[in-house]
């Protein structure tokens, strides 16, 4: 399996009064910045999805694309762009969301462990799926294209469950002395302030 990275950074923020907040500082780096530190061991090469001005993104070092159908049409779309950007022997696009900074360094490997051939293999953590992370086989390109295209829902589960789905389960993880769930991700200000003193209680 050839696995390239996709970090997922097409949102509108709109719980953040119109702040980018894929941009906003955590730890004293952007927020973009920890889920790419986290991504980079495990694909090659990346690339962000943002439906932002491309320039914000420069800086980070890997390929900027945006949606390639128009009308902010959510994560799929953002997918769609990158199994079209996927370069030439990549099998598969590993997804991730780009305000989940804490999310697993082993998620690449233990998706790779439950996949099948052909078919989409998605995260779960306490009994929730959370389809922006998952492995996206370069073959289903074309039909989530069309599915795109037909004007049908644009849920991801949608999808999903038509192309076919696996689902890995993950536990509970610790971030400095707090457990949390390894998909926390940060919406509002408070979640970007309670992810700030889980980071300074580190050990």
């Amino acid at each position: 399996m050839t696995v390239a990275g996709l970090i997922l950074a097409g949102g509108r923020s709109s719980r953040m009064a119109g702040a980018d907040k894929t941009l906003m500082p955590l730890a004293g780096k952007p927020l973009v910045r920890h889920v790419l530190e986290r991504l980079a061991p495990q694909a090659s090469p990346i690339a962000i999805n943002t439906n932002a001005a491309a320039a914000l993104f420069s800086g980070f070092g890997v390929a900027v694309i945006g949606d390639t159908i128009a009308g902010f049409q959510g994560p799929l779309a953002g997918v769609l762009a990158g199994l079209e950007w996927a370069p030439p022997g990549a099998t598969h696009v590993f997804s991730v969301a780009a305000d989940t900074p804490f999310f697993p360094l082993d998620l690449r490997q233990r998706l790779e462990l439950g996949a099948k051939p052909g078919r989409i293999t998605v995260a779960a953590s306490g009994g929730r799926i959370h389809p922006t992370f998952a492995l996206w086989p370069v073959g289903l390109r074309q039909e989530l294209a069309r599915f795109l295209e037909s004007g049908d829902t644009r849920r991801v589960m949608t999808f999903i469950e038509q192309a076919g789905m696996d689902v890995v389960e993950f536990p509970t993880q610790r971030v400095g002395r707090t457990a949390v769930d390894p998909f926390f991700n940060i919406n509002r200000r408070e979640d970007l302030a309670a992810a700030e003193d889980m980071l300074g209680g580190a050990d």
